[in-house]
C-alpha cells in the first residue's frame, strides 16, 4: 500500500501532466482532422441541449473552482474567509454544480448508450471517457459526506498543500495525503486519469475553447466576393 500511495501521489500526476501536454501537442501536430468534439447533434437533438448545457456548465465552474481552491495558497485568502467557511463555501457551490453536472453527463451517456444510430457512429473512446467522466463525479458528490466529518477545513488544507507541492516540485507529496479517506484518493487518482486519457479522446476540443478567447483581439476579416470580382468590367 505504500508503494501505491507514493507512485500515484508523487509519481503519476507527473506522468499525467507530461502525457497530457505533449500528448495533445503531437496529436495537433499530426492529426488536425481528427481536433474536434466530433457533435452527434445532426442525429438527435433534444435530449443533447439539456445534456450538453448541465455537464459544460457543471465541469467549467468544478475545473476553475478546483483549480483556484487547490492552487491558491492559505495565506493569500485568510485575512478573508476561514479555512472551515472556505470548505463550507465549496461543499455548498461543488454540490450544487457537481448535480447539475452528474445529471448532464447521465443524459449524455443514456442517449449514447440508448440510440442505435449515435451507438453506431460512437467509438470506443468515446463511452469510456463518459463513464469515466460519470464516476468522477459520482465520485467528487461523494466526497461531501465525508468533508462535513471535518468543518475545520483541515483536510481541506492538506489536499490544496499536495496540489501546491505537485505543480512547484516539493517532495513528501505521497506523506502528506497517506492518512486521507479513500474517496478521496479515489477522486484524485480518476481525476489525473482523465487527464491521462485527455490527448486521445474527443476532449482536445477544450484547447480550441480555451484558445478562443483570442477572437476577442483579432482583426477583422475582409473578405472579397468572387462574383463581384469575376470581371474588370462588372
Amino acid at each position: 500500500m505504500n508503494a501505491l500511495n507514493t507512485f500515484f501521489f508523487s509519481y503519476y500526476p507527473y506522468i499525467c501532466l507530461a502525457v497530457f501536454l505533449l500528448g495533445s501537442l503531437l496529436r495537433f501536430d499530426r492529426d488536425q482532422y481528427t481536433w474536434k468534439s466530433d457533435s452527434s447533434q445532426l442525429l438527435r437533438a433534444g435530449q443533447l441541449r439539456w445534456g450538453s448545457n448541465l455537464f459544460h456548465i457543471g465541469i467549467l465552474f468544478l475545473f476553475f473552482g478546483h483549480a483556484v481552491g487547490m492552487l491558491t495558497p492559505h495565506f493569500v485568502y485568510e485575512p478573508f474567509i476561514s479555512a472551515g467557511a472556505k470548505q463550507v463555501l465549496a461543499m455548498a457551490s461543488g454540490g450544487v454544480f457537481g448535480v447539475l453536472g452528474f445529471i448532464g453527463v447521465s443524459l449524455l451517456l443514456h442517449r449514447r448508450l440508448s440510440d442505435p444510430r449515435i451507438r453506431a457512429t460512437s467509438r470506443t473512446s468515446d463511452i469510456v471517457l463518459l463513464w469515466l467522466l460519470w464516476a468522477q463525479f459520482a465520485l467528487g458528490l461523494a466526497t461531501i459526506p465525508f468533508s462535513a466529518e471535518h468543518l475545520d477545513g483541515s483536510v481541506m488544507l492538506v489536499l490544496a498543500e499536495w496540489a501546491q507541492r505537485i505543480v512547484t516540485f516539493r517532495p513528501g507529496t505521497a506523506e502528506l495525503v497517506a492518512d486521507i479517506g479513500w474517496v478521496f484518493k479515489a477522486h484524485m487518482v480518476l481525476g489525473m486519469t482523465i487527464f491521462l486519457i485527455f490527448p486521445f479522446t474527443r476532449l482536445v476540443h477544450v484547447w480550441s475553447g480555451f484558445a478562443s478567447v483570442a477572437y476577442l483581439w483579432r482583426p477583422y476579416q475582409v473578405v472579397r466576393s468572387r462574383r463581384l470580382g469575376a470581371t474588370g468590367g462588372r
